[in-house]
Formats: C-alpha cells, structure tokens, sequence
C-alpha cells in the first residue's frame, strides 16, 4: 500500500493500493497503526460488495451491528446505511443521520474503536464529513480547563438525537424517552480518557450526546463548565472555521476507516437534498476503549 498524507490537511493520510481480499494479516495491522497515528485512513479506488465490505471490518477486529434494526442493510445486517435513496420504492435505513457532533456509540458503556465509512451515493454538491480531534482539542485547552475537567465524569446518552421510529407516530414523547432511557440506559465514562495504543490523553465528550459533568463521587457540575469545553473544542462554532474542525470530503471508490476514541463528527449535509447514500461497518478492536474502563 502507498501511504500519503493528505495535501493541505493536518489530519489524515489516503492509501492507494490496498486490496482487502489479498491484504494479509501484516497489513491490516499496518493499517490499524496508521489509524491510531494519523487518525483517519482513506482507502481509495475500493469496489466492495456489502458482503466484501462487512468482511473488511472482521480483518480488523470484532465487528458490532447496531442496536437499531431501522438501520440495517437488508442482505447485511452488520452494515448501518444512511441514505435517501429508495431500493425498489421503499426507504432502505435512515436519510440525514449524524447532523451533530458526536462518536459514534458514545451513549454504550463499551464503544468501539473504528468506524468505517463507504460512501454509495456522492451528492454534486459538497458533503461530507466534519471531524475534530478530542487528543489535541484536550492539549489545546487553557490551563484553567484542564485543571476543572481533570477526574470528572462526563454523562452521555442518545436521548437528544434519538430518531422517531415509524412505530413511535403518535406514542407520547414522555412514553418514548422512558422507552430510550430502558432500551439505552444514560452511561458514565471519565471526561479524560487515555488512548491505549498511543497513550495520548482525550476529552471523551460531545455536544451531541454529552449530558451534563460530574465529580468523581457523581456529584452533578454547573453546566457552564461543559458549555465552555464544547466551546473551546470548536462543537459550538456554527461557522465550522474553528481551528479543530477539519472537514473530510469524499470521491467516488473512497473507504474511510477512522479511530473512534479520538475523534467527533458531525456530517456535512447539502442545504438542498440531493442524493446521498453510505454504509458503516463498526468494530471493536484488540484494545480496551480507553485504559481502565470495566467491561
């Protein structure tokens, strides 16, 4: 494989030249190692089938369906599809997901390491993907900052962004949040994590599915202080020209594998709805989530 850093970027390398049904088990560690260093890997010029791209993720680890049936692939139900796209007249997963600064399944107490991206459909129009990296978010933040999250706990769950199922037209939204809470119950994991591969120190936390901050015995904190962290990471500049933010576009045959322990995200959706369709893989690597959580 032909590793590249990506021109004009600071994060992320493309790799040219990877072929996952002949790459041996050398390369996909490579390719792991270079997730963890650079943060995102594009593989470019790929041409999977479901089935193909499903079996990528299992070279690189445990891979994890997602809760929601609502999302699956029809003929691969490990796949998670976004897409307006209809399949034989009918709704094939879930149209505009992630239009919020999260990672993805931060709301479950044992998250996954990476998250791959396939982008099906590419819209004419600019989309894509924003990311910030919550490791030099962390490094970047003033002295104060750290020294007020330093051994807090940070409270996250899915109920701000839960998407209504068809079977929910016309429940009571207090009935669906019971629902949400039973289902996904809200979760605890330290405001500062550590990466254990590349032992950098994170602020594992989002605008999306951060609740609210706790001390270390689940004493609640002045909401202020997270207000004033999503500031500073950049979750807060509706502009998107904060420093952190860092926006990965897509070409067609583009395969986006990136670590998500570092990484927050908030999809790029075009103001006028065009087309659009991709497939996610998700895996639980060799290494726990974050040095010390109980699994």
């Amino acid at each position: 494989m032909i590793v590249a850093k990506q021109p004009g970027k600071t994060l992320g390398v493309t790799i040219s030249e990877f072929d996952a049904s002949t790459a041996s088990a050398a390369d996909f560690g490579a390719l792991k190692k270079l997730v963890y260093t650079e943060k995102i890997a594009v593989l470019k010029g790929q041409d999977l089938s479901p089935a193909q791209f499903v079996e990528l993720g299992r070279n690189l680890g445990q891979v994890e369906r997602y809760y929601q049936q609502m999302y699956w692939h029809p003929e691969e139900p490990d796949i998670f599809v976004s897409s307006n796209v209809p399949r034989n007249g009918e709704q094939i997963g879930v149209p505009r997901t992630g239009k919020f600064w999260h990672a993805d399944y931060e709301f479950m107490p044992n998250p996954f390491g990476l998250t791959l991206i396939y982008p099906q459909v590419i819209p004419k129009a600019n989309r894509g993907t924003y990311f910030i990296d919550m490791g030099r978010a962390y490094e970047a933040l003033p002295q104060d900052l750290k020294d007020a999250v330093e051994g807090t706990l940070c409270r996250h769950s899915v109920q701000r962004y839960f998407k209504i199922r068809p079977t929910d037209v016309y429940r009571p939204i207090v009935d669906i949040l019971a629902d949400v809470e039973a289902e996904t119950p809200t979760v605890t994991h330290p405001t500062v994590t550590v990466h254990p591969v590349t032992g950098e120190r994170i602020l594992y936390l989002s605008e999306g599915f951060g609740l609210s901050l706790a001390d270390d015995k689940g004493n609640d904190l002045d909401d202020e202080l997270l207000r004033r962290v999503l500031e500073a990471t950049g979750q807060l500049d509706e502009t998107f020209q904060h420093p952190h933010i860092h926006l990965q576009t897509y070409d067609e045959g583009d395969l986006l594998v990136w670590d998500n322990r570092s990484l927050i995200h908030r999809a790029l959706h075009t103001t006028k709805p065009e087309p659009t369709a991709s497939f996610r893989v998700t895996v639980h690597d060799e290494y726990p989530f974050y040095e010390g959580i109980a699994v």
